[in-house]
């Protein structure tokens, strides 16, 4: 671990709560083939039972990249050896941020449930994502994000 766990919520002004004292990031990985990597998200978890992007709470002093790769490799088993970082997209609230690494895969590999916050992990075409209930906030970023894959 880079530094002291994250793995806190973080409450701002309006009482909304954000996961991740030192914010958090997210891998959103493509395939050669132009799929997404999703993560259909466990019940208990914020935002239960909708789809977005492997990730979680960055480590104390733990870069969004690194922070992005790991939580992938821990939630989806994927491979760090095979991604390829294209660029970053950051929501800064001044007191939280979450910052989306947008990155794609050397080449396809079989994701896994590496641990229980996920019901499920594909490989969705890009087309496809917006059709599915996405968690909110990447439903927002969502637009902007296929526009630039």
């Amino acid at each position: 671990m880079s530094g002291t766990s994250g793995d806190a919520w973080v409450e701002g002004p309006d009482g909304a709560r954000y996961w991740g004292r030192f914010g958090a990031a997210g891998l959103l990985i493509t395939s050669p083939e132009r799929e997404v990597l999703l993560q259909h998200r466990v019940e208990w978890s914020h935002f239960g039972g909708t789809w977005g992007i492997p990730g979680g709470a960055r480590h104390e002093h733990e870069s969004a990249v690194d922070a992005a790769v790991r939580e992938a490799g821990e939630e989806a088993g994927v491979p760090a050896g095979l991604v390829e970082v294209r660029f970053t997209s950051v929501l800064d609230l001044g007191y939280w941020s979450y910052t989306t690494v947008v990155a794609s895969a050397l080449r396809r590999f079989d994701p896994i449930i590496a641990d229980p916050e996920s019901l499920e992990l594909r490989w969705t075409p890009i087309e496809a994502v917006a059709e599915l209930p996405l968690h909110p906030r990447f439903a927002e970023a969502w637009p902007g994000l296929a526009s630039q894959l």
